[in-house]
């Protein structure tokens, strides 16, 4: 992952880019907090899924836990759209 990171750094920079432009730190926010958020609903899943193999009555508990962290990447592009 670094090295891609590396590469796309190096890209832009070759091209006559700056990696300050406003726009692609946007993105670069939202999609760190899209994966932040992704790697956080790996293991919640999971373990909803487990649970409510085990009693049905989590399913509403496994729910909201598992939509949680996306309210992370939400709230990331309402900072994106109010800045």
């Amino acid at each position: 992952m670094f090295e891609a990171t590396n590469e796309l750094g190096n890209l832009a920079l070759q091209t006559g880019g700056t990696l300050t432009d406003p726009n692609a730190a946007a993105a670069l926010a939202v999609g760190l907090a899209a994966l932040g958020a992704g790697y956080a609903e790996r293991g919640i899943g999971s373990a909803a899924v487990g649970a409510m193999a085990e009693d049905d009555d989590l399913f509403v508990n496994g729910l909201i836990l598992t939509v949680l962290p996306e309210t992370i990447v939400i709230l990331a592009l309402v900072v994106v759209f109010i800045v």
